[in-house]
């Protein structure tokens, strides 16, 4: 197979690697570096036991981020489904990294036989008694980690919420989540130990830009003209963000690939600015987080579902882009943007157009893509005035699972009547679709029980659902129909449901800050 060379910080130093272009982080983590602290559990993202943290410089105008520590952007990340060359220029922290810390500079002088010190998030993990067979812990130690950084660089402490948020992408199935949250709390209380990112950022600085790999079936593109230009060039590759699903193709479904574009180069891709009439413009490599974030600031009812999409993790590599390119019908992202009116700009070499969000999927998992064409960004307007909006999620596990149902819901009221309806639902379909039966029966009615009595009718005959692992029809039926009621209990004109009566994130609003 081709290869790439990938220069890298990890362990204190420089690295340079020659890999294959769809070669693991965890893979080799384990089999070269012999850092085997990292582990392997389901291989697809999910369980955690292989979260590493990776550092990087910040791009123009992302030096302000939350997650940027002392110049260094941390971010937790599953090292199973990362590819090895999106680490190019980037520092690679595992569990192995933790007693160097804390050790110091002192550490290397310390007598062979000497013990070095424990981390204080390992510390806190020893005294509250959270590991028990210990597989996932190194995988909880590393998100512990980057709270760690990322809360004591400004001074500030988690809430046991926040914590329990952030570790959503950690799963432990013996020692349960009390005590290891108990040591997110006591890792604080601890004498602080501090990353020295000055080197880190040093090497990071020296490694440069990636050399050409034109025949490796890699291309890592700097620029959105070289994008386009490659894109163009080899419309047979696959477009790579976050490989938070491209990630699962090779290591659940062996599926070949026929070379990978990589966008997480593309500074421009990563934007996230308002546009002249108000809305908002988000460049399709934009993290999910960072995309989530944007549009619950501008839309707190957005919340819920931000902090049940996926895992920091996945949010953390994963793009909005990726999420409304992969199509899937069951995707949280695309019924909250159809439910906002968002469009889809594409590009293919130097031309522009841009589409309806609702106009972009054709027939299960086929979008309107042309060959030689990419998603660059989305575009979500403004909120129209007397605008209403939620989005409800349901799913059998409540953080980090796939939908069931996902339902993005907007109604534009004046005078307490409909004037504009944009109900849109995942896990309906073969594609995420508006509900235009449910949509038409509300328009030009007031906003009444008997409006969505006749709503609710109307959405039995705009889908017909299947019945798989995660529902049945009648049951998605069902609860697509109980979400337009609840929609209704909270915004209703008379007595709305307060958000403390619906909502188990209300007790901290500080999260979307």
């Amino acid at each position: 197979m081709n290869t790439t060379v990938v220069r890298f910080y990890h362990r204190g130093a420089v690295v340079e690697v020659e890999a294959a272009p769809t070669r693991s982080v965890l893979d080799w983590l384990r089999e070269d570096a012999r850092c085997t602290g990292t582990k392997e559990g389901c291989n697809e993202g999910d369980c955690g036991a292989c979260t590493v943290v990776i550092g990087e410089r910040p791009a123009p105008g992302e030096e302000g981020g939350r997650d940027v520590v002392r110049g260094l952007r941390l971010n937790t990340v599953n090292a199973c489904i990362q590819f090895l060359p999106t680490l190019h220029g980037k520092a690679l922290f595992t569990v192995e990294d933790l007693q160097g810390l804390a050790a110091g500079p002192a550490g290397a002088a310390a007598a062979p036989s000497a013990e070095p010190p424990l981390h204080p998030v390992q510390q806190a993990m020893v005294e509250c008694h959270g590991s028990q067979c210990g597989f996932c812990t190194p995988g909880f130690v590393m998100s512990l980690f980057e709270s760690y950084e990322r809360h004591g660089a400004c001074g500030a402490r988690p809430s046991r919420q926040q914590l329990a948020d952030e570790l959503s992408g950690n799963l432990c199935r013996c020692t349960g989540y009390r005590p290891i949250l108990d040591a997110g709390q006591r890792m604080f209380e601890l004498p602080p130990v501090r990353l020295d990112t000055a080197p880190v950022l040093q090497a990071l600085q020296d490694i440069g830009a990636p050399a050409p790999a034109a025949d490796a079936g890699w291309f890592a593109p700097r620029t959105l003209d070289e994008l386009a230009r490659r894109r163009v060039e080899h419309p047979e590759a696959t477009v790579l963000a976050g490989s938070t699903d491209v990630g699962l193709w090779v290591t659940k479904q062996f599926r070949p690939l026929k070379g990978l574009i990589y966008l997480g180069d593309v500074a421009e891709l990563r934007r996230i600015e308002p546009t002249p009439d108000g809305g908002l413009r988000i460049g399709a490599g934009a993290s999910l987080e960072d995309a989530w974030r944007a549009l619950a600031q501008r839309e707190p009812a957005l919340t819920d579902v931000w902090l049940r999409f996926a895992s920091p993790p996945v949010r953390h590599a994963g793009t909005l882009g990726g999420n409304v390119a992969n199509g899937s019908p069951i995707g949280d992202a695309p019924p909250v943007l159809m439910a906002l009116g968002a469009a889809v700009q594409l590009r293919q070499g130097t031309r522009q157009r841009t589409l309806p969000l609702e106009d972009f999927y054709l027939d299960y998992m086929k979008n309107a893509l042309e060959p030689g064409e990419f998603v660059e960004a989305l575009l979500v307007p403004p909120a129209p005035a007397g605008a209403v909006t939620r989005a409800y999620k349901i799913s059998k596990r409540f953080d980090c699972d796939i939908s069931a149902v996902c339902a993005g819901l907007r109604l534009v009221l004046d005078g307490g009547v409909v004037r504009e309806a944009r109900l849109a639902f995942g896990g309906m379909a073969a594609t995420v679709r508006r509900a235009t039966g449910a949509e038409a029966a509300l328009l030009g009615q007031p906003w009444t029980q008997a409006a969505v009595a006749a709503a609710q009718a109307a959405l039995a005959a705009d889908f017909t659902p299947l019945s798989d692992m995660r529902a049945s029809a009648a049951y998605r039926r069902q609860v697509a129909q109980n979400l337009l009621q609840r929609f209704w209990l909270e915004t209703r004109p008379d007595a709305p449901l307060a958000p403390a009566r619906t909502s188990v994130f209300s007790v901290m609003p500080h999260v979307a800050a």
